[in-house]
C-alpha cells in the first residue's frame, strides 16, 4: 500500500474509531486526542511493519490504551471508576464491544450530531465536524480556513470544551432533539460540500475529498431519515451538482462556466440518482430550500445545452426559493435565470437592486454576473470594467484568472 493509500485508510477509519472509543469510554475531548495519537502511531508503524489484520480494532485498542493513560494522569482511580460506572449504558448494564462493526456508521452519525451541538458557534461546528467526522488533521482544517494551525487548535479545543461542558451523552439525540439539530447538521454538510466543490481559498478550484465526505455523510443521514424531504433534497442537490465536476476544468486547469461545459463529461449515474431522489421527495411535501435547489440543479442537468434549458421553469423555481430564503445569492441566481428567460435588461435591473444589499454588494459574483449580462446586452467596455472589478474581489486564484481572462477578451474603454 502506498503512503496515499495509508492516508486514505486512516481518514476513513478515524471517525469510526473515535465513535467507538467515545461510545465505550465517553470523554469526547480526551478520546479525540487519544485517537489522534493512535492515528499518528499507525502512520509511523504500518508503512514499515505492515497493515494489521484488523486496522480498525488495532486503532481502537491503541486509542483506548492512550485514553486510559490520559485519564489516569488527570483523575484519581476512585473518581475515574465512579465516572466509568456512570458511562455504562443503563439499558445494557455495560457498554457494547468498542470495535463492533455494525455500529460504525451509527457512531459516525452520532459524532455528526454531537459536533453540531447548538452550544457551538457555526465556525466551531464546521471545524469540529471536519476534524472529528471528516478525518482531517488540525493542520488540514487550518489550511481549509486559511488560519494558522495554532489558531485552529484553539478553536477546536474550545469547541470540545463546550461539548464537555454541555454534558451531552454520546448517543443519537431523541427524535425531538434530532429534529432541532437537523437544520444545523444539513447546513454544516452543505458548507463542507460547497467548500469542496468551489474552494474559496488556495491554489485549486475544488477539493474533491471534502465534497466526497459531505456526500458520504449525507448518505448516512438519509439512511437514518429517509422520509425527511430536506435530507433527501440535500443529497440530491449534492449529487446533481457534483455530477458536473468532470467538466468544470479545462485542459490546463482553467475554470469552464456551465454554459460552455462539455455535457458529455457529466456523470450520468449521479444525475440519474439525484433526479430519482428529488422526484420522490417533492410530491411528499412540504417543500424546503434544499429540495428546490435540487430541482433547479436537475433542470440544468437534464438540459442538452444552455440554450435548450427551461429558463422559465428556473425563474419560477427561484421565485419559490426566494420566498423561503433571504439569501442574496439566491436572488443573484434568480437574476441570471430571468436574464436568460426574458433578456439581459431584465437581469440587469434585478442585479441593480442587489447592489443596495450590503451582504453581497462587494462580492465578486455580483460583479461577475453584471459583467456577463452587460456582455450579453452588447456593452463590452462596461462588461470589461465589471469583469476586472470581479477579479479584484475574488479570493480564489483560478477564479481570478478566469475573470481576468474574460476581461482580456473585451475592448478597453
Amino acid at each position: 500500500m502506498t503512503d496515499a493509500g495509508f492516508e486514505d485508510l486512516l481518514r476513513t477509519l478515524a471517525p469510526q474509531v473515535l465513535g467507538a472509543v467515545v461510545r465505550r469510554y465517553g470523554h469526547f475531548d480526551t478520546a479525540e486526542d487519544a485517537v489522534q495519537e493512535a492515528l499518528i502511531a499507525a502512520a509511523r508503524q504500518w508503512p514499515t511493519e505492515g497493515l494489521p489484520d484488523n486496522p480498525r480494532a488495532w486503532l481502537i485498542t491503541v486509542a483506548g490504551r492512550r485514553l486510559t493513560d490520559l485519564l489516569r494522569s488527570e483523575q484519581a482511580r476512585r473518581r475515574r471508576e465512579e465516572t466509568v460506572t456512570q458511562w455504562a449504558l443503563p439499558e445494557q448494564g455495560q457498554a457494547p464491544p468498542a470495535d463492533r462493526t455494525a455500529t460504525a456508521a451509527d457512531d459516525t452519525l452520532v459524532l455528526l450530531f454531537l459536533c453540531c451541538h447548538p452550544a457551538l458557534p457555526p465556525a466551531g461546528q464546521i471545524a469540529l465536524t471536519l476534524r472529528a467526522v471528516g478525518g482531517l488533521s488540525t493542520a488540514e482544517v487550518a489550511r481549509a480556513f486559511l488560519v494558522p494551525e495554532p489558531t485552529m487548535t484553539r478553536r477546536i479545543s474550545r469547541a470540545k470544551q463546550r461539548i464537555r461542558a454541555s454534558g451531552v451523552p454520546f448517543r443519537m439525540p431523541p427524535p425531538a432533539q434530532r429534529e432541532e439539530r437537523l437544520a444545523a447538521v444539513l447546513h454544516v454538510l452543505y458548507l463542507i460540500f460547497n467548500e469542496g466543490y468551489a474552494t474559496t481559498y488556495g491554489p485549486g478550484l475544488h477539493r474533491a475529498e471534502l465534497s466526497a465526505e459531505a456526500i458520504r455523510l449525507t448518505r448516512l443521514l438519509h439512511r437514518l431519515q429517509p422520509e425527511d424531504g430536506e435530507v433527501t433534497g440535500l443529497l440530491a442537490l449534492m449529487l446533481l451538482t457534483d455530477a458536473r465536476r468532470p467538466a468544470r476544468l479545462g485542459p490546463e486547469g482553467a475554470l469552464v462556466p456551465m454554459a460552455e461545459q462539455d455535457r458529455s463529461q457529466w456523470d450520468r449515474g449521479m444525475i440519474a440518482e439525484g433526479v430519482a431522489l428529488i422526484s420522490q421527495a417533492l410530491p411528499r411535501g412540504p417543500t424546503g430550500p434544499y429540495q428546490l435547489q435540487a430541482a433547479i440543479a436537475a433542470v440544468h442537468d437534464e438540459a442538452p445545452s444552455a440554450e435548450a434549458t427551461d429558463w422559465p421553469q428556473l425563474v419560477a423555481l427561484y421565485e419559490l426559493l426566494r420566498q423561503l430564503s433571504e439569501n442574496p445569492m439566491v436572488a443573484l441566481n434568480h437574476a441570471v435565470a430571468a436574464a436568460m428567460a426574458r433578456g439581459p435588461a431584465a437581469g440587469l435591473e434585478l442585479v441593480g437592486e442587489l447592489q443596495a444589499d450590503e451582504r453581497i454588494a462587494d462580492h465578486h459574483r455580483l460583479y461577475a454576473v453584471r459583467a456577463h449580462l452587460l456582455e450579453l446586452a452588447g456593452e463590452p467596455q462596461a462588461a470589461r470594467v465589471a469583469y476586472e472589478a470581479a477579479a479584484q474581489r475574488a479570493t480564489s486564484p483560478p477564479m481570478q484568472r478566469y475573470l481576468y481572462g474574460r476581461a482580456g477578451r473585451l475592448p478597453a474603454g
